[in-house]
């Protein structure tokens, strides 16, 4: 099979688990805590907001290294 195909399929495939992981995680952390994140963002609590942005960005960047390096 060509490298490039091969490349590209890697890619659509982490970026697929990547989705998956930061919606499980979101789903599990939701499951701890004893608030509802969906309800605290729509009666606009910002401080729930960071939060999850910081949970994704660091899901996000963590595997995105992951499968960086898998690449290689």
């Amino acid at each position: 099979m060509d490298p490039l195909l091969l490349n590209f399929l890697y890619a659509a495939l982490g970026g697929f688990l990547t989705l998956a992981f930061m919606w499980m995680g979101c789903k599990l952390f939701n499951h701890t805590v004893n608030f509802s994140i969906g309800k605290e963002l729509k009666a606009g609590n910002v401080a729930v907001g960071i939060m999850v942005s910081g949970m994704f960005i660091g899901i996000g960047i963590a595997l995105g290294l992951v499968i960086g390096l898998g690449l290689n």
